[in-house]
This record gives C-alpha cells, sequence and structure tokens, in this order.
C-alpha cells in the first residue's frame, strides 16, 4: 500500500516538476539549432569572396551550398530515428561535434574540393542534431511551456534564414570569408559544454538492433537522389537527361523504401506516422512555405545587388526589415496561441505572404528598395512568422514523446526538401538570373506565382490541417501518452 502511495507522490511531485522547468535547456538547443540554420543562407552572402580566395568553377559555388543541403536533407528521417532508438542527448552531441569540427576544416579550407566536402560533413550533423534537439524539448517541456518551447523553435527556423544573410555580410565584410565557419566553433564548444551539465541523458528505447538498416539505406539514398536532381536543375535545367535521371532514381529508392517498410517488423518510420494528419499537413505546409522563404530570399539577395547595386553588407542590412517583421509576427502568435488554433494561424498567415508577393510582383520597371521591395519583405515577415510557430506546434500536436524524434525529422525533411525545391523551381521560373535586365523583368513573374502557390495552400491547410487549440495540443502529450 505505501509503495502505491508513494508511487502517486512521485506522480504528483513529478507534475509540479514538469510545470516549472527552466528555459536553460531551450536555449542550448535553440542556439546549436540557430547555428545549423544560419549555415544555409549565411554562405550566399560570401560566396563571390570563397570563390575568388579558392579559384571556385561554376559548379563549385553551386556544390558549396547543395553539399549542406544534399546531406540535411538526406539524413534528417534516420537522424530523426537514431535520436528516439538511442539516447538523444548523445545523438545531440554526436551532431553537434560533427557540426563543430566540420566548421572548423571549412574556415581552415584552401581548396574548393577540402571546402564542398566539410560542408557536406556539416550537414550531416545537423541531421544528427536537429531531431535529437526538437527531441530534447518535447521531453523536458509539456503542456503550455511544450506550446511556448516549440512556437519559439518555430521562429528560429524562419528567423535564421533572414539572419543568415545579415551575418554572412557582416562577418564577410569585417573579417573575411572563414570567419563565417570559424564562428561556430566557440558556439558549438559552448553548446556541448552546457548539453553536458544541463541535459539529463535519455533512455535507449531499443538500440541500433530495433533499426531498420536496409529502410533507411533507401531512404536515404532515394532523398539524397531527389534532392540531388532538384539542386542540379539550376544547371541542367528540367527535362535534361542529368535531373531526369535523378528523378527517376529518387523515385524507385523511395518506392523500395515503400515496400520495405511494409514487410519489416521495426520499420524506420512505422507506417502509423504517416497516418497522423497533423503531422503529414503541417509538414507539407512547412515544405513549401519554407521553399516560398528561402527561394525569395536567394533571388531578393540577387536582385539588391545586381539590379539596387548594393554591397553584400547592405543587402543583408536590407533583410533586417524582413527578420524583424518575422520576429515581430511570431511573438504576437506565440501570445495568441492560447486564443486561436494553429490551423488559423497557418492559414492567415499564407493569405498575410500572399499579399507581400502581390506587392513585390506589382513593381515597376525602375525600382527602389524603399517604394518597392520593403513594403512586400514587411509583410511576408508578418505573415510567415505566425506561420512558423503554428507549424511547429500542430506537427507535434499528436507525437507521443517516445517518437518526437523521428517526428521532427519528418517535419525538418520537409523543411529542408522545401528549400531547395524553393529555390530550384523559382530560378527555372525566373529565367536569366545573369543579368539587370533578366532579373527585373524576373521579378514580378516569380512573386505572382508565389502568391498563387500561398493562396493555394492557403486552401490545402484549412482543409488538411486539424483543428485544435495549442493548449490541447500541448496537454493532448502529456496526458493522451503518458501511459505509453
Amino acid at each position: 500500500m505505501s509503495h502505491a502511495h508513494g508511487a502517486v507522490t512521485t506522480a504528483r511531485e513529478e507534475k509540479t516538476e514538469e510545470a516549472r522547468r527552466p528555459w536553460t535547456v531551450l536555449g542550448v538547443m535553440l542556439m546549436a539549432q540557430l547555428m545549423v540554420i544560419l549555415d544555409i543562407s549565411v554562405v550566399n552572402v560570401a560566396l563571390p569572396s570563397i570563390g575568388t580566395a579558392l579559384d571556385f568553377t561554376s559548379t563549385d559555388y553551386q556544390w558549396t551550398v547543395s553539399a549542406y543541403v544534399l546531406l540535411s536533407g538526406g539524413l534528417l528521417l534516420l537522424g530523426g530515428r537514431l535520436a528516439d532508438l538511442l539516447d538523444r542527448r548523445a545523438m545531440f552531441l554526436s551532431g553537434l561535434a560533427l557540426f563543430t569540427i566540420a566548421s572548423l576544416v571549412s574556415a581552415t579550407a584552401s581548396s574548393a574540393a577540402a571546402l564542398i566536402v566539410s560542408r557536406g560533413a556539416q550537414g550531416a550533423g545537423a541531421a544528427l542534431l536537429t531531431p535529437a534537439a526538437l527531441s530534447i524539448i518535447m521531453s523536458t517541456y509539456a503542456g503550455r511551456q511544450r506550446a511556448t518551447a516549440l512556437a519559439i523553435w518555430g521562429t528560429i527556423g524562419s528567423l535564421g534564414i533572414a539572419l543568415g544573410v545579415l551575418f554572412g555580410g557582416i562577418l564577410t565584410t569585417a573579417f573575411g570569408w572563414r570567419a563565417i565557419f570559424f564562428i561556430n566553433v566557440p558556439i558549438g564548444v559552448v553548446a556541448a559544454a552546457q548539453t553536458w551539465r544541463r541535459v539529463a541523458r535519455g533512455k535507449r528505447s531499443g538500440g541500433v538492433r530495433g533499426l531498420d538498416l536496409p529502410g533507411a539505406a533507401a531512404a536515404v539514398t532515394g532523398l539524397l537522389a531527389l534532392v540531388y536532381g532538384i539542386e542540379g536543375t539550376r544547371t541542367h535545367g528540367w527535362s535534361s537527361a542529368h535531373t531526369l535521371t535523378a528523378f527517376a532514381a529518387a523515385a524507385a529508392l523511395l518506392a523500395g523504401f515503400a515496400v520495405i517498410e511494409r514487410r519489416v517488423p521495426a520499420p524506420l518510420v512505422p507506417p502509423s506516422t504517416w497516418r497522423i494528419r497533423s503531422l503529414i499537413s503541417a509538414s507539407t505546409v512547412m515544405a513549401v512555405i519554407t521553399g516560398a522563404v528561402v527561394g525569395t530570399i536567394f533571388l531578393s539577395s540577387l536582385f539588391l545587388q545586381s539590379v539596387l547595386g548594393s554591397s553584400a553588407i547592405v543587402t543583408g542590412l536590407q533583410f533586417l526589415p524582413l527578420a524583424a517583421s518575422i520576429t515581430a509576427g511570431a511573438m504576437v502568435a506565440s501570445k495568441l496561441l492560447g486564443k486561436v488554433t494553429p490551423k488559423a494561424m497557418i492559414v492567415v498567415g499564407l493569405v498575410v505572404v500572399a499579399a507581400g508577393s502581390l506587392v513585390l510582383a506589382t513593381m515597376d520597371s525602375t525600382p527602389g528598395y524603399v517604394a518597392d521591395v520593403l513594403p512586400g519583405f514587411v509583410l511576408i515577415g508578418l505573415g510567415v512568422g505566425p506561420m512558423f510557430v503554428a507549424i511547429s506546434v500542430a506537427a507535434m500536436a499528436d507525437i507521443p514523446a517516445e517518437r518526437s524524434g523521428l517526428a521532427s525529422g519528418v517535419m525538418m525533411t520537409g523543411h529542408e526538401v522545401g528549400a531547395a525545391l524553393g529555390v530550384a523551381a523559382l530560378t527555372a521560373v525566373a529565367g536569366n538570373l545573369t543579368s539587370q535586365a533578366g532579373l527585373v523583368d524576373a521579378f514580378p513573374r516569380v512573386f505572382t506565382v508565389v502568391a498563387i502557390a500561398m493562396v493555394a495552400l492557403a486552401g490545402f491547410a484549412a482543409l488538411a490541417v486539424p483543428r485544435r487549440s495549442a493548449d490541447e495540443a500541448g496537454g493532448h502529450h502529456g496526458g493522451h501518452h503518458g501511459g505509453h
């Protein structure tokens, strides 16, 4: 009897303990994740200087960006599954160590090949680190605290992309291009030390024996082939043999993955995962909106430099209003989480992004930054901020803590594949990006397409994303899955 009484007391103590977990764990996870996200866009601004220093060919430029996206996008599902099967803290620290060491190698690279390989290793580190970080957040916080933590996590996702351009400009101008990689080293060391101190060791649930290795191999190579095909469209075009072969290989491998998954006792992605409507619908929205944002930032940075004649650092500063409005939108959304459903936030956010895109689509042939670019940037940011908050909360609403690594792998795969697709698709729509006239001509066309895509996505979200409040989503976990 006394044993049962003790259990009740412990449960109650755990409940109060759960109610007031310190935010330090979240802070450390966000520090690492911001570093990972910055590294997607920070390189774009520094590429001209890196190209000159390391004597780049035109394919080297492409691969410096692609190697990172390729490996982070290709390995995220596997990284997420490993975070669930093994100790999530150990997975996070492994990913962080790989990312930090690869950053040091990138910073000291003396050839294009060395830089491209180390960028790939950074991407692999990111794929191990990200799902484990989100899994640690999911298992550390509950209820309202979890909803807030997920909201902040979502904001970092969108903000990092915009801030990368600014940091890239400042660091490259002030200290040279190597600084954009060197800066990760002290951050990585501090994050590792803090994780060691503050994050409890996770429980291993199955060990790698429970991992479906053939399925993992098919999924990773299939996703690699898909992202490789998408990334190659800029150089080879959509209908070239190169692109079609990559897409055919991706289709065959991912179909093979689906077949293997049905036959093995412990699949990489349990089939029930694909039936979690909140996760799959939110991850789809994540893929498309990330594509729009990353594509917009990529083309706008070319536009600002080539058409408006802004330097690298001025271009970075011109993105500040976008970053600021994303932050403002996200802060307002976090406050509204209990009162407005994530679904409503996503739909409204998409309509606002569509409006901002239309503003950019209607600029005249002699554009200025303040009159033509700034209003569109601000509107897009105000729409994007709440959306990333709501997507993270909606995606993780029905996920038990022991599967949170895999679920975040699914969501972040949407993020990475979406980013690659967005740049490739919008570049294809833009056409000639090498001349000023080509860019002036392309801008209205690109943003008309973005506006149409956002309206279509709002329709999809209205139909597909389940309707529930953030409090229900946060509490859903704690209550419903506690007994699993």
